[in-house]
């Protein structure tokens, strides 16, 4: 029972003085009891360990502490007394029990460890006390105290204590190597190999280690064990085997340490976040995740691991054995021990092998000083990237290593000569494992006998305590207290014996340490294949200096390619040496150009540790290559090389100095032999030379020592000074007011890059003189200065006091270092003056490129280089030239930012590059320094992202000066954002440069101005009335409402009153006589024509306000004043009002109110567009019907407005109205799904209305606020379309979603965050269907991922960054935006109409909306439609182009946003798989994206009609032409282009009719579009089209020269990314136009236009093909008779004779699995539908009997078995199909009567009718034949089907 800890406290020490050599450790009390001193209720047994105390001159101290326990009776405090640091406690607790025991220590401190014999001492002492022997304590003290012990020598003494007991010590013979006893292999025992490994790593590299037991001792010997193994490292850091619980806080300890620790204290070791911790007892290695411990390099680490195995577990390699050998007996501990030993020291006798030939000896004289070439080292064992090696060699441990083996002439032990002499043995058997074992079994032997020199040793005698006395309670008798001064006596007279004695001195065996081989022969292999690489390099040399230019200019790309590898450097430095004659060598300019090439070339792959001394062997080389520039100037190598990192870094400079020292040092002791002997002695080594000096230094005479001291010092000196001057050579740049190594480098961080301390007294003192009183005036280059005066100078005192150079010395040093940077500022000055004047090296001449009308230079050509990028097809790496990096200028005009230049590779030189792009493209441009591989200097550069998929990394020439690249950046980013959308090229093209505003001048179409002025007024006007500024308009919250009323309700009725008047005159009335005559252009360009083309009502009719139609043109909004951002005529339901609209439209978001854009000319169901409704505005439209009460009476009725609007739309539905209002639909006859595509989501036969509704409508109709269920239907789609996983495999909706009993008459498409908590009512005839759709931040962001990934800056190998990668973190989300059309074109396809209306209404509603018309309407698909589609949908309903393009600075912080983009990139996928539906081709959308960012053309400017009539933009492209050649539309220039060249037509059109398309829109069926990847170097963009144009001419003039040269031949190479495919390789139809052309041109007739060619082609060619007899029909390409179908899906095989196509239509088969209900057999066809000519089965003329009241007619008919139909033409030759009858329809075919109208004299039996299940039809047949054949064809296939 213990309540408190009591401390201890010395009783007795002995001797009571200190010994002069060894001072008392202090706190020796801690260590007795390390877990706290405590009085226990039982005695315990007596213990023995030796804990390790270190001093403060890092002395190791080993405390041998024996405690037994004594009883005490009473628990009052009183004082025993003990011997010799005998410790008991002071008890602090009153224990319960009668009797306790409290500890008592004695304790034994000594310089030596020999753990046994201290435990027999102790031991002795204590069995004298206990078995109360007859000798006195103090003898057997003082003998102990007075003993005498050598430290080493192999001694064996035998010593007594005179109690009768004998011990024998043997000293180990060689100090230097560690005693160990068993501990080693006792700790591999409790921990195992991997683990031992692990902590032996993590000492060397310097990190925390604690041991934990319950053991005091086993700790002590883990320590012991694991500083054993680090032999020859000695460990010096904190070193604490047994850590008292009192001291634990010196775990968190900084630095690191080895200490052990009670595993009592377990729990205090756990939030120790930095420690490994070793548990001995269970046997684990713990390390926290943050510490990272470099392990042993490959192969070192498994060739140990199994050497030990081998050792401690020699039964693992006979495991497998049959017959295992019998005598496998493991070796006794101590014998294991040392073979483990042994096997480390092997393992350091491998990783330091060649460890001498690193050494600079520095200073032979008073005494060695050795320094270590680290860099050298590691890069001569190639292992500079391995981590534990760097760690090893930076640390301390290696740091002890070099400063104690390093000096050459010393005793040697068993590691040096391993090192030395056994090195090659150790190479040849380091594969074999048993070879291996051998030797280090004779290590072993070695280690074993240095511990163990005499292998008989006497018999020990050590008495030990009876067990009986020991047991006895002997507590009366307390350890006696001993008489210090018998003690004393006998120290006294021990130590007068020894002053007599003779000295015990065993010479110590000083010799030469040997070297051992070299590192170049221990890695004696070269790089493979380099033997022509260094002729090449050798070459190259020789031509330049003979002046052989030419042969150089052509050399040189392969030798900077070979420069790569270290051998061609290495030959590189030897080579150039050749060519230096006493240390100058003056070139020409050329001649000095290629070497610095070459120079910087081989430095750029140098790193900055230089491991293979090739910056070393250069640095003479920089300053002895020069040219001269003027009178007495002359430019030096070093100048132009200044730009690598390894210039800055100290080590490096420490490392170069040194060596140059050591050189010296040792001509100087070669000089003072004599002449003969000189010849020999040039082989010696500087080490083996100091190791002479040092031998010889004892006999030499005090004079002669000195002279040589300072010798050596003043040759350190005059070193120190070079030094100086070749620093401030490579530090200060050539233009010092450039200021640019420090920018790169950062000179400044310097105690960073200096791996040793550096002594700041002189230096620091300097320097700051130096700053304060320079006295320079330029602050620039004074600030250079400095700061290489600042690194010079720590240099200097670093190196000078490390090689003991005089303070006198040092202080001359510094004075001189400003000096020596000032003289060099100045001579730089001058070359670089000089240099300026140079003529230009001649560089290719710049190419201006060619402008296009109208464009006009900004900035004339700016000399730069172009750099390859990510993209690797121009740089050759892909095969092919390298066009990359090129030579040109960069040229800035009002339109385009264009690169023109040439290859630097010779071997493409005469090739032109282009690289161009508009500026207003420009989406990001970001500072880079780039180096090249061709020049000396790191340039700046730029690197300038565009939205055309385009990247320009480019460097700057050095003369091009930096302020102006400065000024390029400026005009760029002012021509980038214009102040107003006025600045763009498309408005200020052609105005010379001045920004004229247009309509300032006095103009013919005044009217035109006056009405968009006017509209402006008035819109303006009515607008501030109302609370509708230009931001958003937001209603009020519903809090607020109540109090807001008043005032806001009096001013909407006061509103929509001034608007009623006004609404109520008709549209001629409205309009000032003025204006009415420009109303044309309104209705022109509100795509009336487009309204009036699907029937939705003209003007006239809207000013008749004629009711039959059941819609309307309305002109509520023609002054922009209802919707700031629709067109100025729209389209709405007949029976809404003006008024209403003007209420409704507050609820959506931008006042964008449903509106109808298109109509299904077969269903009549209708497509509507609106945006979001205000978030308060969802509230009110879906909540439950019991609204809140203080919600005022207006917003209800805009909610009940809102619904009739809804209804209106609904009534206008043919089937709603054949339903005669009634709204539940009785369930589907057949609701199959066709899942044949991924998209196609719904395809819902037309329903059938059951007799009477069954549900009349309540009071009011059904609301939406009516609180019906919510369709089975809804949120599944939405999961489908947000892209989850879809109910199917193929994605179509699971079956049960249609199990819904009534189908929508109009479906509104909603975004799903707004619709959260709408309820629905079963009423309803509409229904919500939520779907997630990207917002525009998640556009712009996968917009840019898009671009890096295909139009990377730089090339990766890491993949995670390939381009397939890349391309799929962009999530550029087309399948959604896909998927939503497709959807919604099934519901319109199905008869329902469809309301999108997503976020603001302007870029995900316009992508879907015209999404959907594309695909319903095959208009939209022709020239003409696709661009009335983009007029109407993306211009006139106002998608803010300027605003999401960024075009201005107002919108620059918005950043690029490419919805249209994504809209083209659509249309191009659908294009792929419908390559036959569209009249244009894929480069017609290339075009409209790549200008619809270019800002050439007006068109996709400003973000609605309101902004382009506030500008006066909308109409003058129908007004004058001032300048003909300046395009201000797209559509015109396409128009014009069109005419000329079918470069957009489709040659593959041939429409079918009224086909609705439904693309599959799996991500797997997407393709990348080309767009994005594709370029021309030789060209640039291909939709400049009069640049390309140009461009040819010129190059049709230049190939005009006559060639007397022999045949050329016809053919020429394409290379990709270089030629334009299109023009190199054109189609064949496109040839053969171009043929014909050229051929007529030769014949002087006036060609055709192509198109017409064209049209005449396909009719002849129609007419041939229906010529042909009908079996063996051909299909010629140009004919429509082509293939319908997706054509990347399917294969023709077709057989003569017979007229059927087999169709593989892979996907297809693969998925139309079978649904429910049968499907009609054409839904399974209409998938691939196939050619008319290859189906017919049979066909002729047929009557047939119109419907009620019409004539008989006589029609040709088609039965088509594949797709089961009798289709029917007006004519043989006629294309469209006039009707279908679907044979799965039929019921019956029988012969038949005439009726009333027949054709005249044909017989009865040519009649015949087929009932369908719709209709009966009556046929006649030529004759009764005829009819036959008819009826049994039909039979057949119905019989087949």
């Amino acid at each position: 029972m213990i309540l408190g800890e009591g401390q201890g406290r010395i009783l007795q020490r002995f001797p009571e003085k200190d010994w002069e050599d060894s001072p008392f450790p202090q706190g020796v009390e801690l260590f007795c009891q390390p877990s706290g001193w405590q009085l226990v209720p039982e005695r315990q047994p007596a213990s023995f360990f030796v804990a390790v105390l270190t001093d403060i001159n890092s002395e190791r101290h080993y405390c041998a502490c024996f405690t037994f326990w004594e009883g005490l009776d009473n628990p009052t405090h009183e004082k025993t007394e003990a011997s010799e640091a005998d410790e008991a406690d002071d008890e602090l607790s009153v224990v319960q029990s009668a009797k306790v025991f409290a500890p008592k220590s004695l304790v034994l401190v000594s310089r030596l460890d020999y753990t046994e014999v201290f435990r027999n001492c102790l031991g002795l002492v204590y069995t004298i006390y206990v078995d109360g022997l007859s000798a006195p304590l103090e003898t057997v003290i003082g003998n102990l105290l007075t003993c005498i012990i050598p430290i080493a020598g192999g001694s064996q003494r035998t010593i007594t204590l005179g109690a009768g007991d004998r011990q024998v010590i043997q000293t180990p013979i060689d100090d230097s190597l560690p005693v160990s006893g068993s501990s080693v292999a006792q700790l591999f025992r409790q921990l195992g190999i991997v683990n031992v490994l692990y902590l032996f790593c993590a000492a060397l590299t310097e990190h925390k280690i604690l041991f934990l037991s319950s053991s005091y001792q086993r700790l002590t010997d883990a320590c012991r064990g694991l500083l054993a193994i680090m032999f020859p490292l000695k460990y010096s850091f904190t070193y604490v085997p047994i850590l008292p619980g009192k001291l634990l806080e010196v775990l968190s300890t900084p630095t690191p340490f080895i200490i052990g620790v009670n595993s009592f204290f377990r729990s205090e070791t756990q939030e120790l976040l930095d420690v490994i911790i070793a548990d001995l007892d269970g046997g684990t290695v713990t390390t926290p995740e943050c510490v990272n411990i470099s392990l042993l390099p490959e192969p070192l680490l498994q060739q140990t691991q199994t050497a030990l195995s081998m050792i401690l577990d020699q039964e693992l390699e006979f495991a497998d054995h049959a017959f295992p050998p019998l005598s496998a007996q493991p070796s006794a501990l101590k014998i294991q021990d040392k073979e483990i030993r042994a096997v480390f020291l092997w393992l350091f006798a491998r990783l330091f092998q060649g460890y001498r030939w690193c050494l600079h000896i520095i200073r032979i004289h008073p005494e060695p000083v050795i320094r270590f070439h680290k860099a050298a080292f590691l890069g001569q064992r190639s292992l500079t990237e391995d981590d534990f090696l760097m760690k090893v060699l930076d640390g301390m441990a290696f740091a002890g290593f070099v400063s104690e083996r390093g000096p050459p002439y010393r005793a040697t032990d068993l590691f040096d000569d391993l090192v030395a002499n056994e090195v090659e043995r150790i190479r040849q058997e380091e594969a074999c494992p048993h070879k291996v074992m051998n030797h280090v079994k004779e290590l072993a032997e070695q280690l074993f006998k240095n511990e163990n020199p005499y292998p008989a040793v006497a018999m020990h005698k050590v008495q030990r305590p009876s067990e009986n006395r020991q047991n006895a309670a002997h507590s009366q008798t307390p350890f006696p207290a001993l008489d210090d001064v018998a003690v004393q006596l006998f120290i006294d007279h021990a130590a007068a014996k020894l002053k007599t004695a003779p000295p015990m001195v065993k010479s110590e065996l000083k010799g030469m340490v040997p070297s051992g081989p070299t590192l170049g022969e221990l890695n004696g292999h070269v790089m493979a294949n380099s033997a022509r690489r260094l002729e090449v390099v050798r070459n190259c040399i020789t031509y330049i200096f003979e002046n052989k230019m030419l042969e150089a200019k052509k050399l040189m790309p392969a030798v900077l390619r070979a420069l790569k590898g270290r051998t061609a450097r290495v030959c590189l430095t030897q080579e150039l040496n050749q060519h230096v004659l006493q240390n100058r060598a003056v070139l020409d300019d050329q001649q000095f150009d290629y070497i610095i090439r070459m120079l910087n070339c081989t430095l750029q792959d140098c790193s900055h540790m230089d491991e293979h001394g090739i910056a070393a062997a250069l640095l003479p080389l920089v300053t002895a290559f020069c040219r001269k520039l003027g009178s007495g100037i002359t430019q030096f190598a070093y100048s132009c090389v200044q730009e690598h990192m390894v210039w800055t870094n100290m080590q490096f400079w420490e490392a170069m100095f040194y060596g140059d020292v050591q050189n010296h040092i040792r001509a100087l002791y070669l000089e003072t032999e004599d002449g003969e002997q000189q010849q020999q002695q040039q082989e010696i080594s500087a080490l083996e030379l100091a190791s002479e000096q040092n031998r010889l230094w004892p006999t030499l005479g005090k004079e002669m020592q000195t002279e040589r001291v300072q010798k050596e010092e003043s040759t350190v000196f005059s070193q120190a000074i070079h030094y100086a001057n070749r620093m401030s050579y490579l530090l200060l740049p050539l233009d010092t007011s450039k200021n640019r190594l420090l920018r790169s480098t950062g000179l400044a961080d310097v105690e960073s890059v200096s791996n040793s301390y550096v002594t700041n007294s002189i230096a620091g003192s300097m320097a700051e003189s130096y700053d304060t009183e320079s006295g320079f005036e330029d602050a620039e280059s004074s600030d250079v200065a400095n700061s290489v005066v600042r690194f010079i100078n720590r240099f200097v005192d670093k190196v000078c006091n490390e090689s003991g150079v005089t303070n006198e010395h040092l202080k001359a040093l510094h004075t001189m270092i400003p000096d020596i940077v000032q003289m060099h500022i100045e001579t730089l000055d001058a070359v670089h003056r000089e240099s300026k004047r140079l003529p230009p090296i001649q560089k290719p001449k710049l190419l201006r490129p060619i402008l296009l009308s109208g464009e006009e230079l900004v900035m004339d050509g700016m000399r730069v280089h172009l750099v390859p990028d990510g993209r690797e097809e121009a740089t050759g790496l892909m095969g092919g030239p390298p066009l990359l990096p090129a030579e040109g200028a960069i040229f800035l005009t009002t339109y385009r930012l264009i690169f023109k230049g040439t290859p630097t590779d010779p071997l493409v030189g005469e090739q032109v590059v282009t690289r161009s792009f508009p500026i207003a493209s420009l989406t990001k441009e970001k500072r880079i320094s780039v180096s090249l591989p061709m020049d000396q200097f790191v340039q700046e550069g730029l690197q300038l992202r565009s939205c055309t998929f385009q990247l320009m990394k480019i460097a700057f020439d050095e003369e091009v000066a930096s302020d102006l690249a400065e000024v390029f950046r400026k005009h760029m980013h002012k021509l980038r954002y214009p102040q107003h959308v006025q600045g763009t090229f498309a408005f200020t093209v052609g105005q010379s440069g001045k920004m004229v505003v247009e309509h300032k001048t006095k103009d013919k179409n005044q009217s035109l101005k006056t009405l968009s002025k006017n509209l402006v007024k008035s819109a303006k006007r009515t607008i501030n009335r109302q609370y509708v500024t230009r931001k958003k308009y937001s209603p009020p919250t519903w809090e607020n409402r109540s109090n807001f009323q008043s005032e806001l309700d009096d001013d909407e009725i006061s509103v929509s009153e001034e608007v009623d008047q006004q609404s109520s005159l008709t549209l001629s009335s409205t309009i000032r006589s003025s204006d009415r005559q420009t109303m044309s252009n309104v209705v022109e360009r509100a795509c009336c024509r487009d309204y009036q083309r699907l029937g939705l009502g003209t003007l006239s009719n809207s000013l008749t306000r004629s009711k039959n139609e059941p819609f309307r043109i309305s002109t509520v909004n023609r002054m922009y004043t209802v919707c700031r951002s629709y067109p100025g005529l729209l389209i709405v339901p007949q029976s809404i009002p003006d008024t209403t609209i003007q209420r409704i439209c507050r609820c959506y978001r931008q006042n964008r109110f449903p509106v109808v854009c298109w109509r299904n000319s077969r269903t009549k169901a209708v497509l509507l567009r609106s945006a979001g409704l205000h978030a308060k505005g969802v509230v009110g439209f879906f909540k439950s019907p019991n609204a809140p009460a203080n919600v005022p009476a207006q917003a209800e009725s805009t909610s009940l407005e809102q619904e009739k609007y809804l209804q209106a739309i609904i009534s206008s539905m043919p089937s709603y109205s054949e339903s005669s209002g009634r709204n539940t639909l009785s369930g589907f006859t057949s609701t199959h799904m066709s899942t044949s595509g991924g998209a196609k989501v719904i395809s819902l036969s037309q329903p059938k209305v059951s007799g009477k509704a069954k549900n009349p409508p309540r009071g009011k109709w059904g609301s939406i606020r009516g609180s019906g269920r919510l369709s089975a239907y809804n949120p599944d789609v939405g999961t489908r379309l947000a892209g989850k996983e879809s109910p199917q495999p193929n994605g179509g909706p699971s079956e049960a979603l249609f199990l819904r009993q009534q189908k929508a008459y109009l479906y509104i498409i909603g975004d799903k965050a707004q619709l959260k908590g709408g309820k629905q009512d079963s009423f309803q005839h509409w229904e919500v269907v939520p779907i997630e759709v990207c917002d525009v931040r998640q556009v712009k962001n996968s917009f840019k991922k898009l671009m890096k990934a295909c139009v990377p800056s730089s090339s990766t190998s890491d993949p995670n960054m390939s381009f397939q990668r890349c391309l799929e973190d962009s999530e550029w989300m087309l399948h959604r935006v896909l998927q939503v059309s497709v959807l919604v074109v099934e519901l319109l396809d199905s008869g329902s109409s469809v309301m999108v209306s997503l976020e603001d209404g302007w870029d995900v509603t316009t992508q879907v909306v015209s999404l959907v018309q594309l695909l319903s309407d095959p208009y939209y698909r022709t020239f003409d439609g696709f661009r009335l589609l983009v007029e109407k949908e993306w211009l006139s309903f106002g998608h803010r182009f300027s605003h999401r393009g960024a075009q201005t600075l107002g919108s620059q912080s918005s950043g690029f946003t490419p919805v249209f983009l994504q809209f083209l990139d659509c249309v191009h996928q659908i294009h792929l798989q419908f390559p036959m539906e569209f009249e244009f081709s894929q480069y017609y959308l290339k075009f409209l994206a790549y200008h619809y960012v270019s800002n050439r053309f007006r068109t996709f400017l400003l973000d609605s009609d309101y902004e382009r009539i506030e500008l006066g933009v909308l109409y003058e492209e129908k007004g004058e032409r001032k300048s003909p050649q300046v395009c201000k539309s797209v559509w015109d220039y396409i128009d014009r282009l069109n005419k000329k060249t079918p470069v957009f037509y489709n040659y593959m059109f041939s429409p079918e009719d009224d086909e609705v398309l439904r693309p599959y829109t799996f991500i797997s069926n997407l393709k990348v579009w080309d767009f994005y990847m594709e370029e021309t170097l030789s060209e640039g963009p291909s939709y400049d089209w009069e640049a390309g144009v140009r461009q040819e001419r010129v190059a049709e003039e230049t190939a005009e020269k006559p060639d007397s040269g022999g045949p050329k031949s016809q053919r020429r190479v394409v290379w990709p990314c270089y030629d334009s495919l299109s023009k190199a390789v054109p189609d064949a139809i496109t040839k053969l136009l171009q043929d014909l052309q050229s051929l007529e041109a030769e014949l002087g007739q006036t060609s055709d236009k192509w198109k017409d060619t064209w049209d005449k082609m396909k009719t002849t060619q129609r007419t041939e093909s229906k010529l042909e007899s009908k079996v063996t029909r051909g299909s010629l390409l140009m004919s429509s008779n082509l293939s319908h179908q997706r054509r990347s899906q399917g294969v023709y095989l077709q057989e003569s004779g017979v007229g059927s196509s087999i169709n593989l239509a892979c996907e297809a088969s693969a998925t139309s699995t079978p649904v429910a209900g049968r499907p009609s057999t054409s839904t399974l066809y209409s998938q691939f539908q196939s050619t008319e000519s290859e189906n017919r089965s049979f066909e002729g003329i047929l009557f047939k009997k119109g419907a009620l009241l019409k004539p008989w007619k006589p029609r040709w008919f088609v039965l088509d078995k594949t797709k089961h139909q009798l289709r029917y033409y007006e004519s043989r030759q006629d294309k469209e199909c006039k009707g279908v009858i679907e044979l799965a329809d039929v019921e019956s075919v029988t012969p038949g009567t005439p009726t009333m109208g027949a054709p005249k004299n044909i017989e009865e039996k040519a009649f015949f009718d087929l009932k369908t299940t719709k209709r009966v039809y009556n046929f006649c047949a030529q004759d009764s034949l005829n009819a036959q054949l008819w009826m049994d064809s039909v039979q057949s296939c119905l019989s087949d089907a």
